[in-house]
């Protein structure tokens, strides 16, 4: 059974870390699971082992130890061996290229095949869907190839947003994500706003938060989802 929890973000403004979805893993997670392997490889500015102090306080507040994947001697060895996966946010781009480096992209996506339970966030998520290419990220390393993990058959945005900025010209969001879909019109993007995430269990999608998320697909109009709704068309 395919399990993933897909997340927007991490931390909701004026929020602690991973505050508001905690509930959420810790009911994904279960009481069996006691150790989570964490990749802090989107992370840039700061150690890997400053992301996994700061990731691994909610989680021991979930009863769950943290392990950092760059602690490993053999990171390969450690998702083969791993009861669930934890992918944080940053750059897209640098933690896709890591993936590739550390030869994880196979190996990740063949224990979420077998059923390890694996969570993203932001960058996290954009690597479960079959590429990188709707992030919002700066390209500020070039991995072998924008192909991620393919967890889900649908690409995801996160962080979405309609906002614009007073007398900015650039593009929307929107606008972006439109230019995507007209060039590969066999995808759909969803737009998952902050503070929402979306459950996959096998090929049923769910979407948990209060907001609405986009859905793009190329010559179709913009679909508008709730909590309410059955996403699963999203695997189709």
């Amino acid at each position: 059974m395919k399990r993933l929890l897909l997340l927007s973000n991490s931390t909701n403004f004026g929020e602690k870390y991973l505050e508001y979805p905690q509930d959420v893993i810790k009911s994904f997670l279960g009481k069996e699971v006691k150790e989570v392997l964490f990749i802090p490889y989107a992370g840039v500015g700061f150690s890997y082992d400053e992301y996994a102090a700061k990731v691994a306080a909610p989680f021991e507040k979930m009863g769950c130890q943290l392990v950092g994947i760059h602690t490993k001697d053999n990171a390969k060895k450690a998702v083969e061996q791993a009861e669930v996966i934890a992918v944080g946010g940053g750059n897209t781009f640098a933690l896709l290229n890591l993936l590739y480096q550390n030869d994880l992209v196979d190996a990740i996506r063949h224990r979420v095949e077998e059923g390890m339970p694996y969570m993203g966030w932001s960058a996290g998520s954009n690597v479960a869907g079959p590429s990188i290419k709707t992030t919002n990220d700066m390209p500020i390393i070039e991995p072998p190839t924008f192909e991620a993990l393919n967890l889900v058959s649908f690409q995801i945005n996160p962080h979405y947003t309609e906002a614009t900025l007073p007398n900015h010209g650039g593009e929307t969001r929107k606008d972006r994500i439109n230019e995507f879909v007209a060039i590969n019109p066999d995808m759909k993007v969803v737009g998952v706003p902050e503070g929402n995430l979306l459950q996959v269990i096998d090929d049923q999608v769910t979407l948990i938060g209060n907001d609405e998320v986009k859905v793009f697909e190329q010559g179709k109009e913009i679909k508008v989802c709730t909590h309410q709704d059955d996403l699963s068309f999203l695997m189709s």
